[in-house]
């Protein structure tokens, strides 16, 4: 989906930009597949808040993602809709027997497209799901699962696609978007082609506004604070850190400190991290 600017009619609107919302062919949701969200604000049940900078946001209902494809069969395509929960565009199918789910909106779906899910085996077209075993190499894949039956868990946000790249024993090796390349069990699903909506990564907030509509609030600095604040806080004037490292506002290391785990039961998965050559 191509992305709109606007005249900077205000310091808002200069750099702000839109989707043009191009691929979105129904916009009304489908009523039997949404359910509530409660907010919680980024607070436990003590009522503590463990996760800062949330809060506020525009009311929205969830969309019940099919993402097990667990129904075998051929579904049409009746509707792509926008989904506030998620980056991606998802498509409103709808089986021979009448029963409607969402999916994953692939680049290239549009109404009167015709998704198969059978786990041994489909056309190698954007949107049908199959076992991995049945992918040829080098296809380009989205919506991984990691274990068989639990659903896709890798390659969901927008513009998302990994590449099947060997298949040996019982596994097969999966380029990441990240770089990481790692086994997945042949019996795993996925499903074929790149998530769509594209161009989400070239848009541009614009504005802080933008932000609290999301449920996001401000992010304040550690160095503009008082020292009973923050370890960074304090000084005249713009000061260092003046401790070895930076911290987080507990004094806890951050930025850069290492803190997987040597003996990670998911390490032996991985044939290739992201970023090493």
């Amino acid at each position: 989906m191509p992305t709109k600017k606007f005249n900077p009619t205000s310091p808002a609107r200069r750099f702000m930009t839109v989707s043009t919302f191009e691929e979105i062919t129904k916009s009304e949701p489908e009523r039997s597949l949404l359910t509530t969200i409660s907010k919680n604000g980024g607070r436990n049940n003590y009522g503590r808040i463990t996760v800062r900078h949330r809060g506020g946001g525009n009311k929205r209902k969830y969309r019940i993602i099919d993402f097990k494809r667990n129904k075998i069969g051929a579904a049409t395509v009746i509707g792509i809709e926008y989904d506030p929960n998620r980056s991606a565009n998802i498509a409103l199918v709808q089986y021979e027997d009448g029963e409607k789910r969402y999916f994953l909106a692939p680049l290239g779906v549009t109404d009167g497209t015709v998704l198969v899910t059978d786990p041994a085996g489909a056309d190698i077209k954007p949107g049908n799901a199959m076992q991995i075993q049945f992918i040829p190499v080098g296809t380009l894949i989205h919506n991984i699962e990691l274990m068989p039956g639990k659903g896709g868990q890798l390659v969901r946000s927008a513009g998302g696609a990994a590449q099947l790249m060997a298949k040996e024993d019982k596994y097969a090796q999966v380029r990441l978007p990240s770089g990481e390349v790692r086994y997945i069990r042949l019996n795993c699903m996925a499903t074929i082609g790149q998530v769509g909506n594209l161009d989400h990564e070239n848009i541009s907030i614009g504005k802080a506004g933008r932000k609290r509509h999301m449920g996001i609030r401000p992010t304040v600095r550690g160095s503009v604070m008082n020292p009973n604040d923050h370890p960074h806080g304090g000084g005249e004037g713009r000061s260092p850190i003046g401790r070895p490292g930076p911290v987080t506002p507990w004094g806890k290391p951050a930025l850069g400190l290492k803190t997987r785990k040597k003996k990670n039961i998911n390490d032996k998965f991985i044939v290739k991290r992201r970023g090493s050559r």
